[in-house]
Order: C-alpha cells, then structure tokens, then sequence
C-alpha cells in the first residue's frame, strides 16, 4: 500500500447510526467474557489513577468494564452519535464514570500529553486518515504513555475467521451476516504487518511491539 493509500482512504469512515449501531451492539456484548478479560488484563497493567482514552469505544463494553476495575478518569471517543448515546446509557445502568463524547480519531478535541494509556479495538481498519489517528495518539499521550492497536489482520484465513465467528454464539442468522461482512468489507479495509509498520513509520512514534494472536494483531506504541 503506497503512502497516499494509507494516509487517505478512498471511503470516509462514517459512524454507524441508528439501526446498524444497535445491531452491532446487541451482537458484540454476547462478547461480554473478551471485554472483561481486555479490561482486567490493561486495569492490572496500569498505575493508580492514570487516564485512560478509549478510541472508537463503539457501545462502551470495554471502558465500562475496565471503569469497574480501578480509579482510573476514563474518556471514550467515537464518531457516532448513537454508539455515545448507547455508552452513556450502559454506563449509567452500570453506575460508573466514563466520558463518553462524539469526535474524530485524526483530529482528537484534547490537549497534548493527556493520557497515559490510549486503546483503539476493532475499528482502526475502518479510519478515513490512518497515519493522522496514530500520531494523533502520540500527541494525546505523556511522555511513556501507551497507545495500544487491536485489530483484524489483513491475511487472517476463512477458516480462522469462521471459527472466531462461530465461538462468538450469536446465532446462525448473525453468524452468517458477520461472515459475509468479514470477507466482503471488513478483510478488504484491514492491513498487513508490513502496512501498518509503514504507517507507523511515518509518524513520531520509535518504540513499537507487534503481537499477532487469532485472527488479528495487538500493537503496543510507546511514547
């Protein structure tokens, strides 16, 4: 992928709204048991009252439940108004704090060297201005903060996909729509290991550690 592909994708990555959001987040909390499990694994890494911001936090699952876990002043930031809306409403069913708040990945409305650990789960692939999101995320950062990148790889097999799929237990009809979706849109939008060391390359960040597991990649970027 050249330089101008991975700065500016050719689609915008708009929200999801209404409908759409609501499915997505009916069938990611059967999920519930990777949420808690993120969430108790980063509460045990990080230090007592150290902010956190969760990019693209969709329903909210993970910043709810890591909230539950610790001190921390958590923030989350998505494009779309109704996934805001649905984590506002599950952080107050669940009695916790998090600021839930509507804005954009590569143009983050916080000042520089906010936050000590930032996370982007499952929807880097889908940002309009790549390279913009992850030195927006050096910016947010303090000096030896975090910024962690959880997202599919583009060269996870069918089968890899299908068995993640069907481990998922949403339910033949949501299985098949998750598997179409994976081969027809989701595969097409996700990077190689080498696209995303190129994109990282092009931004501040030096320290960098790749971990590939299932059907994805975990990237921790050191500030």
């Amino acid at each position: 992928m050249t330089k101008a592909t991975t700065s500016i994708k050719a689609y915008k990555g708009i929200g999801m709204e209404g409908f759409l959001a609501k499915w997505y987040a009916t069938n990611t909390g059967k999920g519930m048991e990777d949420f808690r499990a993120l969430a108790q694994r980063v509460s045990e890494e990080l230090a007592p009252a150290s902010k956190v911001l969760e990019i693209a936090p969709g329903p909210g699952y993970f910043s709810i439940e890591l909230a539950k876990r610790g001190a921390f002043p958590i923030t989350g930031l998505d494009i779309s108004r109704t996934f805001v809306e649905l984590a506002r409403a599950r952080a107050a069913q669940e009695r916790v704090s998090v600021d839930f708040r509507q804005g954009n990945a590569s143009a983050m409305p916080f000042a520089d060297g906010t936050f000590d650990y930032t996370l982007c789960r499952a929807a880097f692939k889908n940002f309009s201005e790549p390279v913009k999101a992850i030195e927006e995320m050096y910016r947010v950062l303090k000096p030896g903060g975090r910024a962690v990148i959880i997202d599919l790889k583009k060269d996870a097999s069918v089968k890899e996909i299908n068995a993640y799929i069907d481990a998922a237990g949403v339910g033949w009809f949501n299985a098949w729509i998750m598997k179409v979706t994976f081969r027809g849109m989701l595969l097409k939008r996700a990077y190689t290991r080498a696209q995303f060391d190129e994109m990282i390359s092009r931004t501040r960040f030096r320290n960098v550690s790749v971990v590939t597991s299932g059907i994805g990649f975990e990237i921790t970027l050191t500030k």
